[in-house]
């Protein structure tokens, strides 16, 4: 593995838990964790973390553009979605380097009913979606909110009445989209700053909790593979970005989610990638101005990742102790 480059700055907000992107990034630049949780466990992975401002507060970006300059960021990766239309707007006043998309992308992805009618100018497969009230082609249904995130609040409503009563069940603006009856997809793919699709890593969605996939398995799907590209190249997306889709039995291929960010399964496509193009890699070149050519279904295919939990020790000044309850054993010798 190649020595971090230290003299290029990478800033992660909205770090959260995502221990596993931080560190990751660690290992090619110094990065900076924003996050305005004082425990937000992921910021202990970077060489720098700052409590910021909350994304609402008119400070936000100003916090983050004095970090920029402090320690020579060239690159700030959200991993959250709350302030990707913040960033991107900040982006196009030239105020932030951030690897997102336009503002309109950022606002209508994070909108679902308003993702889906995007999808469909752009001819893309999105499943038949209306808004609570409007004719339904047929049962059963979900019923999502419309800005819902981690599968939250996400019911199946096989009729009239059971839609009606999820609709006022789930208390803010829901829509109404056609059951998908077959296997869960998500590919991970990441564009480089003129919006060209670099690489498109699909896997399979063998086990999720709170919308976040733990289980899952990296397969070579030409016709996954595509989709991924065509979806990112039509919005323009900048960075990294997750589709999912089904692929429903009677329909076919319909997206049901675009997240302008790293995915929660984050390891399948870093333990895919081939040596030197992991995706925090490529980020950390382009960031120094680096070309970066597509290399579209190059990944190693059949790699499969099952995740786990860990925790950190802090002290009364909310420092790493270096201490665990116990060692972290490391992976078995494998099977002869």
């Amino acid at each position: 593995m190649a020595s971090p480059d230290l003299g290029i700055g990478v800033l992660l907000t909205g770090v959260g838990k995502r221990y596993d992107i931080v560190a990751a990034f660690a290992q090619h630049a110094t990065v900076v964790a924003a996050d305005p949780n004082p425990l937000a466990p992921a910021q202990y992975a970077a060489h720098h973390r700052r409590a910021v401002p909350r994304i609402d507060d008119p400070g936000y970006v100003p916090a983050l553009a004095a970090l920029c300059a402090e320690r020579n960021v060239r690159a700030v990766v959200p991993l959250t979605d709350l302030d990707l239309e913040v960033l991107a707007h900040a982006r196009a006043a030239g105020e932030l380097p951030a690897f997102v998309p336009d503002a309109d992308i950022a606002r209508a992805t994070f909108d679902k009913y308003e993702a889906h009618l995007l999808l469909a100018g752009l001819q893309l497969p999105s499943p038949p979606t209306v808004l609570p009230g409007e004719p339904v082609e047929s049962y059963p249904v979900m019923i999502k909110p419309r800005q819902g995130s981690g599968a939250r609040s996400i019911h199946r409503a096989d009729d009239a009445h059971a839609a009606d009563f999820f609709v006022d069940y789930v208390g803010e603006p829901a829509m109404v989209q056609k059951w998908m009856d077959g296997p869960e997809f998500s590919i991970d793919t990441l564009s480089d700053l003129g919006g060209r699709c670099l690489n498109a890593i699909p896997r399979t969605m063998l086990e999720s909790r709170g919308g976040e996939s733990i289980k899952g398995t990296v397969i070579a799907d030409p016709e996954l593979i595509e989709l991924g590209r065509r979806v990112v190249e039509a919005l323009g997306v900048r960075g990294p970005c997750t589709v999912q889709a089904f692929r429903d039995k009677d329909i076919g291929l319909g997206i049901t989610d675009i997240n302008t960010r790293f995915g929660g399964a984050f390891p399948a496509p870093m333990y895919a990638a081939l040596p030197g193009r992991t995706y925090p890699e490529l980020i950390v070149r382009m960031a120094r101005g680096e070309k970066v050519a597509p290399h579209v279904g190059e990944f190693r295919a059949g790699v499969t990742f099952t995740r786990y939990y860990w925790q950190l020790e802090l002290d009364d000044g909310l420092e790493p102790t270096g201490r665990d309850i116990v060692e972290p054993p490391g992976p078995p010798a494998p099977r002869r």
